[in-house]
């Protein structure tokens, strides 16, 4: 029996032949015409002035951190319900997190736990949103807040490439923004990531620190301690391949939805991640909430299929690393992570393995 897998690369003889052109023209090297092609694809995409193309969306995040001059003593807002990497670079500049719960309409950060957080809290330097699951934030909320308390917006676009909240693009919001091209990401550099913003200095003093900070003279003179953090011209070649390819791979994982949704929804107990009205989401995981029967039960009866699911993002403020550190709210990530699964969602799955997933998540509900 085949396995399904959640979210796995997709790679198209188009990908095959940029790769192949890209090693026969030697630039193999961490610079290179694609590395800049695809930053100003990307760019355009988002409708941002500059970018800069990384080897991670975690070093994308901690390059905006560094960026802003985030360091010892200050404080950064991150929700409670995503992966661990919205958080793990706050702790890298030695700030302090502080997490805030979801709403139920989309299940991002809470506006209104947002304002308690920005009032209460000092020290404040920035907020991250996340787009968890390609769905954005309530934006016009979160940037009018971030306005009104004076504290930069971070946006975490990682997993929401192609996704729109009234007509702009998710990652076009936040005085910086980023996105991911991990492996399971809706498009792929195998590992990747990108900086945007339209500030050009936070963008340069970022594309400085990832090139292990490198003077602009001919020996190899060091002011400050960099990181090596660039993405490789060979990489960006698969991202601006994929990258042509992203509304069709959009269309693909919204049919997945639909046919889960179609076909589970009914089911005791059974909802699916609630679509917005503001905008469109890129469908990158199909997620739904079992209140019924339990989530452990459908994801085991799934693996003896051999097919891959995972529970949603267990929350920050429930992660042993992050024990100590303060919570607004709390219960809906909670009650989301004990009832919810992300279901295979990738583009290149085939409608007979989605019908293999349904007859598996059917079959926990007749017992």
């Amino acid at each position: 029996m085949s396995r399904v897998y959640l979210s796995p690369p997709d790679i198209s003889p188009k990908d095959h032949n940029a790769l192949d052109a890209v090693l026969s023209s030697n630039w193999v090297a961490p610079v290179g015409p694609d590395l800049a092609a695809f930053e100003e694809a990307l760019g355009e995409r988002l409708k941002r002035d500059y970018a800069v193309a990384l080897n991670s969306g975690t070093a994308a995040l901690h390059l905006a951190l560094q960026a802003l001059e985030i360091g010892p003593g200050d404080t950064v807002i991150c929700p409670s319900l995503t992966f661990a990497a919205s958080a793990n670079p706050i702790c890298y500049c030695g700030a302090q997190p502080v997490f805030v719960d979801s709403e139920s309409q989309t299940w991002n950060m809470d506006p209104a736990l947002l304002e308690q957080a920005l009032i209460e809290q000092s020290s404040i330097k920035a907020v991250i949103v996340v787009h968890l699951y390609g769905q954005c934030a309530q934006m016009d909320a979160i940037v009018e807040l971030c306005d009104k308390y004076k504290v930069a917006l971070i946006e975490d676009a990682a997993e929401a490439l192609g996704a729109t909240y009234q007509s702009q693009p998710a990652g076009s919001f936040g005085d910086l923004s980023f996105l991911s091209f991990n492996g399971n990401k809706i498009i792929t550099t195998s590992g990747g990531g990108m900086l945007l913003s339209n500030n050009a200095d936070w963008i340069e003093r970022a594309r400085y620190l990832a090139t292990q900070a490198r003077e602009p003279v001919l020996h190899y003179e060091h002011k400050e301690v960099g990181f090596n953090y660039r993405l490789s011209n060979v990489l960006a070649a698969l991202g601006k391949s994929q990258l042509g390819d992203l509304d069709s791979r959009i269309e693909k994982r919204k049919a997945h939805f639909e046919a889960y949704k179609t076909e589970l929804s009914a089911l005791p107990g059974v909802s699916f991640m609630p679509i917005a009205p503001t905008g469109e989401p890129n469908y990158w995981l199909t997620c739904l909430t079992s209140a019924q029967v339990d989530r452990t039960v459908i994801l085991e009866a799934l693996e003896a299929q051999s097919i891959e699911a995972r529970p949603l993002w267990k929350p920050m403020h429930l992660q042993p690393v992050f024990s100590d550190c303060f919570c607004y709210g709390g219960s809906v990530a909670e009650e989301l992570f004990e009832q919810g699964i992300c279901l295979p969602s990738g583009s290149s799955l085939s409608s007979k393995d989605r019908g293999r997933v349904i007859a598996a998540v059917r079959a926990c509900f007749a017992l």
